[in-house]
């Protein structure tokens, strides 16, 4: 593309009131009302998801991004904290209404799950979303001594 087809495009865009980039945080500017919650929750770690309706992320928490290190990570406190976190960013958006979906077989989900219920926001539903085999893999042959 040469220079004058690229100043063209740009004399254009101008004239119609598109501008390349954005001035200002779009952090305050959507108004959420509604969405979904996720909470994995494993041995090591408990990650908090949030998204809208049509599933783009609106806010994510994890225990590691809360500062804990280690084993703690997995503590059902730093579920509580991680939980937390994610819902003081809910609150500024207005998000009043959320389903949840629990994933994982942590000692975080309980907690993260009682923690939101506390907080204010209005639940639809809570749903188990935690993956289980239906006689899964085949095991490894048994050991020979």
């Amino acid at each position: 593309m040469s220079k004058i087809t690229r100043r063209r495009i740009g004399i254009t865009r101008r004239r119609i009131g598109i501008t390349r980039g954005r001035i200002g945080s779009r952090r305050n500017e959507r108004r959420i009302l509604k969405g979904v919650i996720y909470v994995r929750a494993s041995f090591n770690n408990t990650i908090v998801t949030v998204t809208d309706v049509l599933g783009q992320v609106v806010s994510w928490s994890s225990a590691g991004a809360c500062g804990f290190k280690g084993k703690k990570r997995g503590t059902a406190f730093a579920a509580q904290t991680a939980v937390e976190n994610v819902i003081g960013t809910l609150m500024d958006q207005g998000m009043n209404r959320a389903d949840v979906r629990i994933s994982g077989a942590g000692s975080g989900r309980d907690t993260a799950l009682r923690t939101i219920r506390k907080s204010g926001v209005l639940l639809n539903s809570v749903r188990d979303v935690t993956p289980i085999p239906h006689n899964g893999c085949r095991p490894p042959k048994k050991r020979r001594l």
